[in-house]
């Protein structure tokens, strides 16, 4: 049996977050990914994608970062159809290319207590790749018994279905090369005890769940059960789909050579 993979498609990678526009898909960037992923029929792979523009002006307009409750419930509807409408062109582009995709929307089967994922049932996302499916799931809004309702990163359920489903191979593809080190300079290892001498901007561009801080965070939380990962530019998703070595970083547990 394959290993399992997790590939993580960043939201600034297949739409344009810094046009200022809510929306803009780059649908030549999802063509490009489906083609690549069709020369790697036989990994079994679950697809995770961010909402980039398509959700987070949505969920920033309500505030539900802040916390959901009868005053601003509207924004749930809103910022979930609109990232329901980018997973849906996602999966469609898939399909195209014979990838046997399918959409699960995290609104509709998983909890969170103060914007940390506590309730989910994932038998269905392990029967789906027993079958040769790939479930396609995304950066949405869930409900929360604390506040209502909360944004789930793509990031956090990375690191929560890699936890969760014993995934053996963890890729970030993002619109830069790595985590840049103060210099531009990609840095090309990154364990726990070295993150305090990392300094992480945010986006420049409207997101509500942290950008590239809140991608290393998940992922050291990750390497602190063991988990590695991978962060590279979307240009080399080829190289990381067959284990060459992709020019990004690699965030490594503490104790592994």
């Amino acid at each position: 049996m394959p290993d399992r993979i997790i590939l993580k498609l960043g939201g600034s990678v297949i739409t344009d977050k810094e046009s200022g526009e809510a929306g803009v898909i780059r649908e030549n960037i999802l063509q490009e990914v489906a083609r690549s992923l069709k020369e790697f029929a036989d990994i079994s792979l679950l697809l995770i994608h961010g909402a980039g523009s398509c959700g987070h002006p949505q969920a920033q307009q309500y505030k539900i970062q802040y916390g959901v409750s009868t005053e601003n419930r509207e924004g749930i509807y809103e910022t979930h159809i609109a990232v329901s409408g980018l997973n849906e062109l996602v999966v469609k582009t898939l399909r195209n290319e014979g990838i046997e995709a399918i959409s699960v929307h995290p609104l509709e089967g998983m909890v969170a207590s103060e914007g940390e994922l506590t309730g989910y049932c994932l038998d269905h996302l392990n029967l789906m790749m027993s079958l040769g499916l790939v479930p396609v799931l995304h950066g949405d809004v869930v409900m929360d018994t604390k506040k209502g309702a909360c944004i789930i990163s793509g990031d956090q359920l990375v690191r929560v279905l890699a936890q969760q489903l014993g995934m053996k191979r963890i890729g970030l593809a993002t619109d830069v090369a790595g985590l840049l080190d103060a210099d531009g300079s990609v840095v090309r290892e990154l364990r726990p005890s070295m993150a305090h001498t990392i300094r992480i901007g945010g986006s420049g561009s409207v997101d509500v769940t942290g950008g590239m801080k809140g991608k290393i965070t998940e992922l050291l939380r990750l390497a602190d059960m063991g988990i590695e990962s991978n962060i590279f530019h979307i240009s080399r998703l080829k190289e990381f789909l067959s284990g060459a070595d992709h020019g990004g970083t690699r965030i490594m547990p503490e104790d592994v050579a």
